[in-house]
C-alpha cells in the first residue's frame, strides 16, 4: 500500500510538471500572437536589472533572485509600452529548521506619461485594509463612498491624489478591470499578484491610458510646467 501511494504521488508530480510546461508554452504562444497583432515585440529572455530601470516601483524590489521575462515592448496609443512577467523568491523555514524557497510570479504593464507625474498608489481594497483603517491607516477617502470602499489610495501629497482621481476617473476605475496601479515620476505601472493573459496585458494598458486621458486640463498644464 505504501509503495502504491508513493507511485501515485510521483505520477501526480510528473503530471503537474508536464501540465505546467504545456500551459507555459501555450501562454508564450498566445502572448507572441497578441504582440504580433499589435506591432509589439516579444522576447522570452530573462532580464535581471529591470528594478534599476524603474526604481520607483516598489513591487520590483521584493525578495531575491529577481528577474523579468516574456517581455512585450512597443507603443500603445502613442505611449511607450513595456509588459513583462516577473519572478522573485522568498524563504521560510519548516519545523526542523530547513529552509524552503517560495517562488512568486506576477505580470505588469508600464506606460510612459507625456507629462511629469507624482507618486500615487491605487489598488482594490481588501479585508485587511478595512481592519487597518480602524486603527488609522493612511488610506485616502474620496467624496464617492463607493469608490472609497472599493479602492485603497495612498500618496505623499493628498492634493495630487484628489487632482488625479476626480469623479470621472473614479467612475472609470469602478467600471474597469481591477489592477494595482502605481504612478511614478515618468511612468504608470499596472500589475496583479498573478500572471496576465494576453487580454489582461491589453486591459492593463487601457486602464493606464484611461487615467492619463482623464487628467484635468489644469493638472496637465501644471505638470507641463514641471518639465
Amino acid at each position: 500500500m505504501d509503495n502504491l501511494l508513493i507511485v501515485l504521488v510521483i505520477v501526480v508530480i510528473i503530471a503537474a510538471i508536464i501540465w505546467g510546461a504545456y500551459a507555459s508554452a501555450k501562454r508564450r504562444k498566445d502572448l507572441a500572437a497578441w504582440a504580433g497583432m499589435h506591432n509589439i515585440s516579444f522576447s522570452e529572455s530573462r532580464e535581471y536589472i529591470i528594478e534599476n530601470t524603474y526604481p520607483q516601483f516598489t513591487c520590483l524590489h521584493q525578495g531575491s533572485n529577481r528577474y523579468s521575462y516574456n517581455h512585450l515592448t512597443g507603443k500603445w496609443k502613442e505611449h511607450d509600452f513595456s509588459g513583462f512577467d516577473y519572478h522573485y523568491e522568498t524563504y521560510s523555514y519548516d519545523s526542523k529548521g530547513r529552509r524552503q524557497t517560495n517562488h512568486h510570479y506576477f505580470s505588469a504593464v508600464i506606460l510612459t506619461s507625456p507629462i511629469p507625474l507624482q507618486p500615487l498608489f491605487i489598488r482594490p481594497e481588501g479585508l485587511l485594509d478595512k481592519v487597518t483603517e480602524f486603527f488609522g491607516a493612511d488610506d485616502i477617502d474620496f467624496e464617492s463612498t463607493e469608490f472609497s470602499k472599493k479602492f485603497f489610495v495612498k500618496a505623499p501629497d493628498k492634493k495630487w491624489a484628489f487632482d488625479v482621481i476626480q469623479q470621472r476617473t473614479m467612475q472609470f476605475l469602478l467600471d474597469s478591470p481591477r489592477f494595482n496601479l502605481q504612478l511614478g515620476y515618468k511612468e504608470i505601472m499596472a500589475y496583479h499578484n498573478s500572471t496576465f493573459s494576453a487580454q489582461q496585458f491589453e486591459q492593463a494598458a487601457d486602464v493606464i491610458c484611461g487615467i492619463l486621458e482623464r487628467l484635468p486640463d489644469y493638472v496637465v498644464q501644471q505638470q507641463k510646467g514641471q518639465a
